[in-house]
């Protein structure tokens, strides 16, 4: 589950064994960590019996995706599910400050902020991470238990407005955009580190025979490592924003992933993590594919 971080507006991932620990266990608009990430065949494999593992809706997805692509199975995890409203995005909160933040208070749809100068009240849904305002999914698909009554879905018109406008550009407008989007990489693959899906274990950017991809910050081989890693997420992505949330540089590593969950979804009528008994789409066929995309 979550317990409290060091420091303000942070929260991080705790395993408990006592359930006289469990008052350490918090959830807020803070708990941002996909835990699921923390699940997987080799932490498993030195564990007896079950783990409970406290999910939001996309954590709960992603446990789905770790089931169904034989990581883990579904006796060795019990989910407690948590409905979500979405986390705040905190790179939003300290642009409203020019010194440290020194406090942090959550009373239903209100955050209070603190700094040593001032202290500033703002909407919940003002300051919501992109991938939280677009969520569809806010309620765990598969769980044990559910923590709460389950809230209400968002229904979008436009899900998918952020990939439309990038798809809209000529070809090399969107080029350029990509190139401007990735231009402060340092390669220091927090994105990948964070994803739940990166559980190779040796990732391609790793091999040395034969070397896939240079370790320099060439354009070519940051390029190579976003595209590649994007294409490995193909219909698997939750869009849980756990890239974007551990970037130090602030790129919305978003923008690869989700054009792919677009293509899933509108191609294959598939969205990832929703169902323990169906295959991914790259693992099946149908002969009712549609084949107007083959050109």
């Amino acid at each position: 589950g979550f317990a409290d971080g060091s420091i303000p507006m942070a929260t991080r991932p705790v395993s408990l064994t006592s359930d006289k620990d469990v008052s350490k266990l918090v959830f807020n608009s803070v708990c941002g960590l996909n835990l699921a990430n923390y699940v997987s065949k080799n932490s498993l494999s030195k564990k007896e019996g079950k783990i409970a593992v406290v999910a939001k809706g996309c954590d709960a997805r992603n446990l789905v995706t770790h089931i169904v692509e034989n990581q883990i199975s579904r006796e060795q995890v019990y989910i407690i599910g948590v409905p979500c409203t979405g986390m705040v995005d905190k790179r939003k909160i300290a642009a409203l400050f020019e010194d440290e933040i020194t406090g942090f208070e959550e009373d239903g749809d209100t955050l209070t902020i603190t700094s040593a100068s001032k202290t500033e009240t703002v909407k919940k849904a003002d300051v919501l991470r992109h991938n939280c305002r677009v969520c569809t999914h806010r309620n765990p698909p598969v769980y044990d238990v559910m923590a709460g009554d389950p809230v209400e879905e968002q229904t979008l018109d436009q899900p998918y407005e952020d990939v439309d406008r990038i798809a809209a550009m000529d070809p090399d407008a969107r080029w350029a955009y990509f190139e401007k989007l990735t231009e402060n990489c340092i390669r220091c693959y927090a994105c990948r580190n964070a994803c739940p899906l990166c559980y190779c274990p040796t990732c391609f950017v790793d091999e040395s025979g034969p070397q896939w991809v240079g370790k320099g910050q060439n354009d070519t081989d940051v390029a190579t490592f976003h595209f590649l890693r994007a294409f490995h997420c193909a219909g698997r992505c939750t869009d849980c924003g756990a890239c974007v949330e551990a970037c130090p540089m602030g790129i919305n590593v978003r923008d690869f992933t989700r054009k792919l969950n677009k293509d899933a979804l509108e191609l294959f009528g598939w969205e990832a993590g929703l169902d323990l008994d169906k295959r991914p789409p790259l693992d099946v066929y149908s002969p009712n594919d549609p084949n107007d995309f083959i050109k």
